[in-house]
């Protein structure tokens, strides 16, 4: 079976690392374009060109899919299948309707919860404790086509954002080749997807990453966990305030008004939120090195009493 892979992000690794392993001839890879990274902007390939690249595979880099210059490249090919995982786009008819057997991708979240480009922060913002990874069928449709197989993974409540990628990454991994095996066989399921229980994520943005303290403890907790690339921040004294990790404190003694430092422990500064305590383990001032707070505490006096927020 000639298969081609396509991916971008870590998430993809290891599914085209085990791809790989197999007797399969996989073809080659198609990854984004190489792009300028850091403070000195040097040209940095994604991590699926890198590792295909150690691999020894052919690699192709597009940024977009849905050209003439792509689909006379998958032409000439003769593929039986394609692998998505990743990519960073979708795939129009033309392109669908090249493989022999097919276009299938592997979509971290237990479809059709959590289409689109956020699944794995959004299932931790909104507090779920399992969620899952599904490959399908594509069609033109953002996530939409009928599934292969699904697996059910449990969130621990120390998982974040990036250990639930690579969780979510490994066991995707297996469940691609089951897909596989299934499509070469001829048994490959097509199970449509119920748009009754739909839902769909969004791209995340730096702002989305503010901590209104207002919200609940637990609502502050999963935001920290959930947006570890981008960051949940907060200010003090008017200078950005980077949240690594926190603790819901089950009992505090004190009151106080949303955002207020009411404590300063061995453990952490404890701040007011709409229901509770939160306690700050790490943090990172602006323009500084992520700490924890024994380390800020050191070099920077906090008064009881001081209110997190917004800029003034």
């Amino acid at each position: 079976m000639r298969i081609l892979f396509m991916g971008t992000p870590e998430f993809a690794l290891y599914s085209l690392e085990r791809l790989a392993k197999t007797d399969y001839d996989l073809v080659g890879v198609i990854t984004k374009p190489s792009k300028p990274k850091g403070r000195g902007y040097k040209v940095t390939p994604t991590p699926v060109k890198s590792l295909g690249e150690r691999l020894g595979l052919k690699i192709w880099e597009f940024e977009h899919l849905n050209t003439s210059e792509v689909v006379s490249l998958l032409k000439r090919l003769s593929l039986d299948l394609i692998v998505v995982v990743a990519f960073g786009g979708l795939l129009g008819k033309e392109i669908l309707d090249i493989p022999k057997l097919g276009v299938i991708n592997l979509h971290p979240s237990l479809l059709p919860k959590y289409r689109g480009a956020s699944p794995i922060q959004s299932v931790i913002l909104n507090g779920e404790t399992t969620t899952g990874v599904t490959t399908i069928w594509m069609d033109e449709g953002l996530d939409t086509g009928d599934i292969i197989l699904q697996e059910r993974v449990e969130i621990s409540p120390e998982d974040d954002a990036e250990t639930l990628t690579r969780k979510l990454s490994r066991i995707g991994a297996e469940v691609v080749i089951r897909s596989i095996r299934l499509i070469e066989i001829g048994k490959a399921p097509r199970i449509k997807q119920d748009e009754r229980h739909a839902t769909y994520t969004q791209r995340l943005k730096r702002e989305d990453g503010c901590i209104n303290w207002r919200k609940s403890a637990k609502e502050i907790y999963n935001l920290v966990r959930g947006i570890p690339k981008i960051g949940a921040y907060t200010y003090l004294d008017n200078k950005m305030l980077k949240i690594w990790k926190v603790k819901i404190e089950e009992r505090c003694p004190k009151d106080g008004v949303f955002g207020e430092i009411v404590e300063v422990n061995e453990r952490g500064m404890v701040v007011k939120t709409a229901d509770g305590f939160l306690s700050i383990w790490e943090l990172q001032p602006e323009n500084k090195k992520r700490m924890s707070v024994q380390e800020y505490l050191r070099g920077h006096k906090v008064k009881i009493g001081t209110v997190l927020g917004g800029p003034t």
